[in-house]
Formats: C-alpha cells, sequence, structure tokens
C-alpha cells in the first residue's frame, strides 16, 4: 500500500544489520542510534516517531519482565498486549539489568555507541543507577539526554505524573466539558503521546545543533508544559477575559456571567467562529451519528438557503455575526432540524461543495474501516508472530522521500544478542562472559526461537 509497507520480524530470524539498511535506506534519520531507556507511552511515542523515520532504536528492558505494558490490558493470552505493540514499532530489544556489575558495562557500552538517550524514568532514578547527566557526558560528549517528566523545575518537579494528571495540571479539564458540569479529560492523550511528539521534534533539534557545535544536550519535555502549549488558546482567551466577556462563546449569548478564569465551553468552536456538535439522522441508536457544524460569517448566506431559512440574510436580527451572538442556540436548534434529516455524510456531501465547514463525528469502528487511511498508511495491518494480525496508527508524518515503514514490535530481548555483537563488539570468549553473567536475560533462548 502506498505510504507504509509492513514488515514481519518472523521468530527465529534474526534481522542483522545489513537487512536494516535495507529497510531504512534513504530515511530522514538514517544513521542516528536511540538508547530507549522509555515505558508505558509518553516515551515510547517519542522513540517509536523517531524510529519510523529512520533512526534505530535499541530498547532496553529488564530482564524477563521488559516494559511493564507488554502485560497491561492483554486482551490474548501469551501474548504482548496491544498498549505496548501499538507503541513500539521498528525497535529493536535487549534485556540488560541494570543493577549487575556486567550490566553496566553492557550500558555503558551502549551509551559510547549511540547518539540519543531517552528516559522517562521518575526523577534521579538515573542518578541512582550511576548514569547522571555528568557521567553520560564522560561516556560520550556527544550524547544528548532527552527526557520526559512529569513537571519542569519547580514546586512539583518530583512528583509522578500520569495522563490524566497532566491534562488536569497543564490547563486542559478546567476548560473541557459543559460549563454546568464537572472538568472533563479528552480521550486524545495529549499528556502522553502529545508530550512525546514534542520531545521528539526537541531530540531532532538537538540534533541539529550538534552538526554545529560537535557537543550533546540535555533535552527536557514536561507534561505540565506540553499540555499547556496544546491549550494556548483557552490561555488566549484567559487574557481576552480580563479585557471584557467572550463573546463567541455561546454562554454569553445565553446571558450567562463569566467567572474570573477561562470557563468550560462545551463544543463551542475555538476560532471564533461560532461552531456545535448537532445531531444527525439516526441519532436515536447510533452514538455517533452528530456532526460539528461552523457557522462560518463567509458561509452565512450559503447556509441559511441551505436550511430553508433565506429571510435571515437579510434580516437585521441575523445577518450580521454581532446580531447573531444572543441567538446563537436558537440558530443550531434550527440547523439541527436539518441535520436531523440526514445522515452525518449526507450533511457533508451538502456542505463541502457551498463551502460551508462541517465534519462528521468519526467513530474508531469507522476510522479503522476508512480505506483512503489505509492507503496513506495512517492506518496500517502489521502481522505479529504471538497475536496474529492487528491494527495500529502509522506515522502520522509523511516525508515523500522518507518513506515510513511499519516493523511490527519486538519479542522482549529479540536482539540481545544481535545488539551485543553487531553493535557493541562482542564476540568470543567475552560475549560468552557478558551472557553467562545473567546480566543480559536468556541470550541463549531467544536465539532458539
Amino acid at each position: 500500500m502506498p505510504g507504509a509497507v509492513c514488515i514481519d520480524r518472523h521468530p527465529g530470524r534474526y534481522v542483522g544489520v545489513a537487512d536494516r539498511m535495507e529497510v531504512a535506506m534513504g530515511k530522514a534519520l538514517d544513521r542516528v542510534r536511540i538508547l530507549d531507556f522509555t515505558h508505558v507511552q509518553s516515551g515510547p511515542t517519542c522513540t517509536q516517531l523517531l524510529a519510523w523515520l529512520g533512526a534505530d532504536v535499541i530498547k532496553v528492558e529488564r530482564p524477563g519482565v521488559g516494559d511493564a505494558t507488554r502485560k497491561q490490558l492483554v486482551d490474548v493470552p501469551g501474548a504482548d498486549s496491544l498498549y505496548f505493540t501499538m507503541l513500539n514499532h521498528n525497535k529493536r530489544s535487549i534485556e540488560i539489568n541494570t543493577k549487575h556489575e556486567t550490566g553496566k558495562e553492557v550500558l555503558e557500552r551502549l551509551i559510547r555507541a549511540c547518539d540519543v538517550m531517552v528516559e522517562n524514568f521518575a526523577p534521579g532514578a538515573l542518578d541512582r543507577m550511576g548514569f547522571g547527566w555528568e557521567r553520560i557526558q564522560q561516556i560520550n560528549p556527544r550524547m544528548i539526554l532527552a527526557s520526559v517528566k512529569g513537571f519542569g523545575p519547580g514546586p512539583y518537579e518530583d512528583c509522578k505524573v500520569y495522563e490524566n494528571v497532566a491534562q488536569c495540571t497543564g490547563g486542559a479539564a478546567s476548560t473541557t466539558g459543559f460549563l454546568d458540569g464537572p472538568p472533563m479529560v479528552t480521550g486524545a492523550q495529549i499528556g502522553d503521546s502529545g508530550t512525546g511528539l514534542h520531545l521528539a521534534l526537541g531530540i531532532v533539534s538537538a540534533l541539529f545543533q550538534r552538526e554545529k557545535t560537535g557537543r550533546g544536550q540535555k533535552v527536557l519535555a514536561a507534561m505540565q508544559d506540553g499540555v499547556l502549549n496544546l491549550c494556548r488558546v483557552k490561555l488566549r482567551d484567559q487574557q481576552r477575559l480580563e479585557c471584557g466577556p467572550l463573546k463567541e462563546y455561546s454562554q454569553f449569548g445565553q446571558g450567562i456571567p463569566f467567572g474570573e478564569a477561562t470557563p468550560r465551553a462545551g463544543n463551542d468552536s475555538g476560532g471564533g467562529q461560532p461552531g456545535w456538535i448537532l445531531k444527525c439522522k439516526g441519532w436515536e441508536s447510533d452514538p455517533d451519528a452528530y456532526v460539528y457544524f461552523i457557522t462560518q460569517a463567509a458561509a452565512w448566506g450559503r447556509i441559511c438557503d441551505l436550511i430553508g431559512e433565506p429571510g435571515w440574510k437579510d434580516d437585521p436580527e441575523y445577518a450580521t455575526p454581532a446580531a447573531r451572538l444572543d441567538k446563537i442556540p436558537q440558530v443550531f436548534d434550527r440547523i439541527e432540524q436539518w441535520t436531523r434529516t440526514r445522515t452525518k455524510f449526507e450533511v457533508m456531501d451538502a456542505c463541502n461543495p457551498l463551502d460551508i465547514p462541517c465534519g462528521p463525528i468519526l467513530s474508531m469502528k469507522e476510522l479503522s474501516e476508512e480505506p483512503s487511511l489505509r492507503e496513506t498508511g495512517t492506518i496500517v495491518e502489521v502481522d505479529h508472530p504471538e497475536r496474529g494480525p492487528y491494527l495500529t496508527v502509522g506515522c502520522p508524518i509523511k516525508l515523500s522521500d522518507s518513506e515510513a515503514e511499519v516493523v511490527r514490535s519486538p519479542l522482549l530481548g529479540e536482539h540481545t544478542a544481535e545488539v551485543l555483537g553487531e553493535v557493541l563488539g562482542y564476540s568470543g570468549a567475552e560475549f560468552d562472559r557478558v551472557v553467562a553473567s545473567g546480566a543480559v536475560g536468556n541470550v541463549t533462548a531467544v536465539a532458539a526461537e
């Protein structure tokens, strides 16, 4: 399919350097090697994106245990969970006991061999491991240390943070939901995955700067900062609120007073153009039979004709955006009378030729079955030796000269022997010594698969 190529690493077959070079030929981040010390979601999101763009990502996991998400929310007994597989494509897995002296030796060699180390441990974990920033610089002055933390420097910097905590402390929850209801989190993982995407940009920028300076540096992406960055329009509205009511918010038209903070705005548009989610045909039985409809000023006349209210175009009570401010609920009620007679896709078919902005509420089922998303590689089907075929998101960034391929996630320790030999140069008796130490898992069992 154009835009994505699914490659299965079959059990019992190592993908060697030559194979990986063939896969990664011409990729944007070819020859960049990432030491992936991340787990759960925020860090793996970042390293997976870098892997899609061509970096060689080596994921370090605890022997016999691995990333905690391998066994979280398991749906297929005996197989890695979708939680893990959908966040760890295109990576190699090596098991290392970092508390073991031989494990520390292997880790030190990895630091020498890699360009970037990415971690999302609790604050201070690397220092306790004996590999803080000063030690890393001693080993490899060109190393870039990229970290996800819950908070930046300040009163909460030592606190652990999860997705919904980040949404709450970053301003998303206080501005999400309806005015008469409690704060709400969003289904989009803006705390974890959103921060991982921010960190990936920081890493690429640090790599670019290193080409000029020759030096590595630290890169920090705090989850609170990432969420706030995505909530910037609400920070904008906080400042506007100090100068008077937010007139494009529907509560203004309803005569509801504003408080001191940016309020929850239901489904109001954040761009200043009134918008709302409206029922469509079948809404009684289909929870997603809705459409988002925006009454853009430039399209007002066409909207009036479409819904059968041509008189509104010249009526001084409706003709201008200012005149409609106190009637926005009534306007959308009337538009909804029209949308309820059509499916959400029929609404789209009617509105798009007229340049009326709207969009159907698409369910995960509808998105997973959309052919165009398969064709562009936005959704990809991948085969896995333990669980069989499954769907996953593909690379959301499309480069014309660096096609993203989606390689299945690694089995635990699948590439331990490969990395020890090909990347770190262990061979012969030295290789046997490291394996016999027990610091790198059961390499014999991996090789025998």
